[in-house]
């Protein structure tokens, strides 16, 4: 959520750094600004609403500043909340990402002193903490400022009489991009790409100087090292590429997704290495959101194929009530690698003893560098706020993890390997068919009530083709065991409302078909997830979306590119803004 951008190098500041807020509007905002060093004072541009309304290239022709775009967590979208905030002098310019817990009471303290604030925000107690603690030297001042946070914060600040940039992080992202004579920071990489493709990511503690001959980190109070890594996808990776939206372009990059992350970790055999597990008792899946439904379905994956007990919690959960872990394998899942209740749940699960494993999707992200074991994902940079080729790249590297430790005879899991090779074909094929999703997207589109419903692996495919379609089309959408409906949900069915059924091609297709029989004499719209050659589901539902014939435990993959369609295309027909929902932020850096 929110995000940050600071420049100082040879270009004009302010053409830098609107370039980078553009490059980070995925991440959410309602609010943005600009502060660009012109002399010795501080030129000042702050607005409500999205970057491309306004003319920024104007601040002023200096080449050292700072940019950012506010998600509102303390006070309302406005001028006066946006960022960046000064203190009461004006030469000192913040822009912050994060949430200072304590900064209601630095606020009355600092007040009581005599500073005036002219805004709701926590951040703006972080500018008057530094004018405070100013004595010439920027570095100390925001050294001593920092030491009075409590809470999260990744922080950039400029003063009108120095030429540096001084950034700090703690529990938020911040990454610095190394360029030639000329140095960015960002919350996130997309930012830095259109300069340099070189990059520092900084860890918590990390104090940062930025001049124009170069760059010093401290950490602890003494100044270190850190290694530059060169960023293995461009710019042109994250552009739209012709799609509409980059929700469908990255829905069609799934294909080369799946690939990628098969050559990263399949040749002849599976080649990850499961040395986390030795000695393991459970696993505890740590997770939020499109990661918690990647989670429950790789809980059906692991107890299937190994029979290893397995757990699922939602991270911001496991933060307060901590469950016991008895010789656990905590596997963390998480895109960015920068989800707050996920990395915090990181941290808890370690310190009750538990061996911890990262499945994320970006390289030198926090959660790489708190995990004890590492599995990326093969994704490439993912714009849209709503999740789709990170989930299913999230899938592939569960099915190796439980296909790795299964103890299956050899001839099993060389069939079940070979089905997975050619998964980018079948979905290829469901790509094929997109026209056909998207009348039957296009039929749904009326309603503002839908329920989704599945048995066995089916159940977190219904979740999460659910949570697809509240958050970008607005409709409301839950999901349920199709078993649970007599407990209480069909008591919502009816013409008004369609249920979407995931039918898989095991145990429970019979079943399943009972329990549509039992939703169409509710007369709800039944729209059934089936494969090609199914016949007899149409006999009892009123749309078909038709999937490849597959394993029935890589259905996970085929059902849920065939939801994701659906749930774009029903977006698509109602005009929401698909990539950038309402409310919603890519990378939820808050708790």
């Amino acid at each position: 959520m929110c995000g940050i951008a600071g420049y100082i190098g040879f270009r004009r500041a302010d053409e830098v750094i609107i370039s980078a807020l553009k490059r980070l509007e995925y991440r959410g905002y309602d609010s943005w600004g600009i502060a660009v060093k012109h002399g010795n004072e501080i030129r000042l541009i702050k607005r409500v609403g999205a970057i491309g309304d306004a003319k920024a290239y104007n601040v002023a022709d200096g080449n050292l500043g700072v940019g950012h775009t506010r998600w509102a967590t303390h006070g309302k979208p406005s001028e006066i909340n946006a960022h960046p905030h000064t203190d009461c002098s004006g030469k000192i310019a913040v822009v912050h990402n994060g949430i200072i817990s304590n900064f209601q009471s630095l606020r009355e303290e600092l007040e009581n002193r005599g500073h005036e604030f002219k805004s709701e925000t926590d951040t703006e107690v972080i500018a008057h903490l530094i004018e405070e603690n100013y004595g010439g030297d920027l570095k100390e001042a925001v050294e001593k400022a920092v030491s009075r946070l409590r809470g999260s914060y990744a922080l950039v600040t400029l003063h009108a009489e120095r030429d540096e940039l001084v950034a700090a992080r703690y529990k938020s992202p911040l990454v610095l991009g190394v360029g030639d004579e000329e140095w960015i920071i960002a919350s996130d990489v997309p930012a830095i790409l259109d300069y340099t493709s070189r990059v520092v990511y900084l860890e918590d503690g990390d104090l940062v100087v930025l001049r124009r001959n170069g760059f010093e980190i401290w950490s602890g109070g003494k100044k270190i090292e850190r290694r530059a890594e060169t960023i293995p996808w461009s710019i042109e990776d994250a552009e739209k590429g012709g799609y509409e939206h980059f929700m469908l372009k990255e829905i069609h990059e799934t294909p080369r997704v799946i690939e990628d992350t098969l050559f990263e970790y399949l040749s002849e055999d599976i080649e990850i290495d499961v040395s986390f597990s030795a000695g393991i008792s459970e696993v505890v899946f740590i997770a939020c959101g499109t990661s918690y439904h990647a989670s429950l379905i790789g809980k059906y994956l692991i107890e299937k194929l190994t029979g290893i007990p397995v757990r699922v919690e939602f991270a911001s959960e496991f933060i307060y009530h901590q469950p016991p872990l008895h010789r656990a394998l905590a596997i963390a899942i998480t895109q960015s690698g920068e989800t707050a209740d996920t990395l915090e749940a990181m941290r808890i699960a370690k310190k009750l003893g538990a061996r911890t494993l990262a499945i994320v999707n970006v390289l030198g992200s926090t959660a790489t560098r708190i995990a004890d074991h590492v599995l990326y994902t093969r994704a490439g940079p993912e714009i849209s706020v709503a999740a789709t080729k990170s989930f299913i790249a999230q899938l592939i590297v569960l099915y190796l993890i439980a296909l790795k430790l299964s103890g299956m005879p050899g001839s099993d899991v060389n069939r079940l390997i070979d089905e997975l090779r050619i998964m980018p074909e079948l979905v290829r094929k469901i790509l094929g068919r997109e026209d056909e999703i998207r009348q039957t997207a296009e039929r749904l589109a009326t309603f503002e009530n839908m329920m989704y419903i599945g048995r066995g692996i089916g159940v977190p495919i219904a979740m999460e083709g659910a949570l697809k379609m509240k958050e970008i089309s607005y409709i409301h959408a839950e999901a349920y065991p199709a078993g649970e409906l007599k407990h209480g949900p069909f008591a919502l069915l009816g013409k008004k409302t369609p249920v979407i059924a995931s039918l898989i091609p095991d145990e429970t297709y019979e079943i399943m078909l009972n329990n549509i029989k039992e939703v169409k004499a509710r007369e709800s719209i039944v729209v059934a997830v089936a494969e090609e050659d199914d016949r007899e589901v149409e006999k009892y539902v009123d749309h078909v979306i038709r999937v490849p014939k597959t394993e029935h435990i890589f259905t996970a993959v085929t059902h849920s590119i065939a939801l994701q369609l659906l749930a774009y295309y029903t977006a698509r027909k109602r005009g929401c803004e698909i990539d950038k929902p309402r409310n919603l932020a890519k990378s939820v850096t808050v708790e």
